[in-house]
């Protein structure tokens, strides 16, 4: 999927905003796919892909972590290795390459990288949703950073995930997925920041 994302998007090089166009069609799409095949699919089948569709860390064990632990030791020193020129990157397309870097090979790196994390975690947990989108922006504002800080932003989706996993077993007498707690601080959250940047 991300490399049909990447492909339908490159037009010379693959900008953030095609990018983005691209995969929320392409996601509109799959979605779609996904749903009809939820509908074909046997009840108890339907039943367990529709629980691990809402995301959840219930019934996980230390047989998934080691398998998790082993993926990320191998892919999270090449995310580190990326961070510096990343950071370069946001500075813009052109201020990049005058300092010799090729922006269109990292950003395919990156998106590598991300897609790699990604499905980890996915592959464990389910899809759990907005953790990523909003770690990075709250982060940014605790450590007063002019960019995305990747170690803190890390260690806040970190702690996000876990309150809301704590929030959804605790908080109202039933045990929820944490990805409904997830989506709904989320939505929430993202609600607050576009009024926020809009008033400015």
């Amino acid at each position: 999927t991300a490399a049909a994302v990447y492909l339908l998007a490159y037009r010379g090089g693959a900008q953030g905003f095609r990018l983005i166009v691209v995969g929320i069609g392409i996601s509109a799409m799959l979605g779609a796919v996904n749903a009809w095949m939820i509908r074909q699919a046997d009840l108890q089948v339907a039943m367990s892909a529709a629980i691990w569709g809402a995301g959840s860390l219930n019934g996980l064990g230390f047989e998934h972590f080691w398998p998790v632990l082993l993926m990320l030791v191998l892919i999270v020193p090449c995310v580190l290795a990326l961070a510096r020129p990343m950071r370069q990157l946001e500075l813009g397309d052109d201020a990049a390459m005058a300092s010799g870097l090729n922006a269109n090979r990292l950003r395919l790196m990156l998106m590598i990288a991300g897609v790699a994390l990604t499905a980890v975690v996915t592959a464990a947990a389910g899809p759990i949703a907005f953790v990523s989108l909003a770690a990075p922006q709250v982060a940014r504002r605790l450590v007063r950073s002019a960019g995305v800080a990747l170690v803190p932003a890390a260690l806040t989706g970190g702690l996000l995930l876990t309150a809301a996993d704590w929030g959804a077993q605790h908080g109202f007498g039933v045990q929820l997925p944490v990805g409904v707690m997830t989506v709904s601080i989320g939505g929430l959250y993202f609600l607050w920041l576009l009024l926020s940047e809009a008033r400015r």
